[in-house]
């Protein structure tokens, strides 16, 4: 009577581990091979402290084996997993490195800055839902996060999970929402200082624009950071922008900045595509009034001026901002901001710049 990879597994059964089960149950058994007369398997551990204590039960296996008619030799063999290898460290920021291309990553269509003059007028809120509108309606998307002293993305779009290097060099982004997402937020603890003179942030920014694999994409949209700094400057000029868009509040405070942020683009020439009103008024849900809070009129005065389009005029609004809290853009939805920003996108996609 010859013995049988069943007959084995069935003798294993009945070896007890110190913890309680099998190895069979315990998944522990591998190559296991009957030729004839002859038994092997490997009694696989975890790791090598495991594999000590687990020699009673390799023996214990033996015998069991060697007890079955019609075996005439049995060789099991203990191995154990050593340290898992640690993943090839990244490295983020540093001096950009000399390269002859232009920086404009493969596979991408078309890039668009979002840019605004100032601070705290809700750019990355636009960006994140103009993203996620645009995906909605069938485009392939990603989103660059270039506020690198003030990354705002990954809580938007609520991940927390850090992007892969599996050389150390590529980055794999993240996905959410419909939208290819990379932000040197997600390399970071979300309350670690980035502390970096101009020429380490460039060199982020050339990592998450050349190192990154963004895939095949229609459109990668540029959060930008305030102002009109260092990363607008290396953008303009090392970068085939398709365009831009400026974002600002109506209040006379905001568009002083914003106007600065036009003439930059302008001095780069860099095709301004648009302005976009945010928070350009207050619709009260008690008494149904709207109030201007932030004044009124201010950005489209100042496109009428440039002879640009207004893109979208958006209300303040609370679903907006608990959307951005909780990591689901309201753009996923279907209420009245939704709309908005779906009738955004799709001025944008008729209009070709998509």
């Amino acid at each position: 009577m010859t013995a049988t990879v069943e007959a084995v597994k069935a003798a294993l059964e009945r070896v007890a581990l110190p913890g309680g089960g099998d190895p069979v149950s315990a998944d522990l058994i591998r190559a296991l091979t009957v030729d004839g007369g002859n038994v092997r398997f490997v009694i696989d551990a975890p790791d090598p402290e495991s594999a000590r204590a687990l020699e009673p039960v390799r023996a214990a296996s033996e015998a069991a084996v060697r007890a079955l008619p019609g075996v005439t030799t049995v060789s099991a063999v203990l191995t154990a997993h050593g340290p898992a290898p640690k993943a090839p460290s990244l490295k983020m920021g540093g001096h950009m490195k000399p390269q002859a291309e232009r920086m404009n990553p493969p596979g991408v269509k078309s890039i668009i800055a979002i840019g605004s003059g100032k601070g705290g007028v809700g750019k990355s809120t636009v960006s994140s839902n103009l993203a996620v509108a645009l995906a909605r309606a069938g485009k392939r998307v990603g989103l660059l996060d270039a506020d690198i002293h003030g990354p705002s993305q990954p809580r938007m779009f609520g991940l927390t999970k850090r992007p892969a290097s599996p050389d150390g060099k590529t980055i794999i982004p993240l996905q959410a929402h419909g939208v290819t997402l990379m932000s040197i937020g997600l390399m970071l603890p979300e309350d670690k200082a980035v502390i970096w003179r101009g020429p380490m942030l460039m060199g982020a920014l050339q990592q998450m624009m050349m190192q990154v694999e963004w895939g095949e994409l229609d459109l990668l949209l540029i959060d930008l950071p305030p102002g009109t700094g260092d990363v607008q400057l290396t953008l303009g000029q090392k970068s085939d922008l398709a365009g831009a868009i400026v974002v600002s509040t109506p209040q006379d405070v905001a568009m002083i900045d914003a106007k600065k942020a036009l003439d930059a683009f302008a001095s780069l020439k860099v095709p301004v595509l648009g302005l976009i009103e945010n928070m350009s008024l207050f619709h009260c849900p008690n008494c149904d009034h709207e109030y201007h809070i932030f004044g009124e009129g201010g950005v489209q005065a100042e496109a009428d001026r440039l002879g640009l389009p207004l893109l979208a005029a958006l209300p303040i609004d609370l679903e907006t901002r608990l959307g951005g809290d909780a990591g689901r853009p309201v753009a996923l939805g279907d209420g009245v901001m939704s709309q908005a920003y779906a009738r955004l996108a799709d001025r944008m996609i008729q209009g070709g710049v998509v």
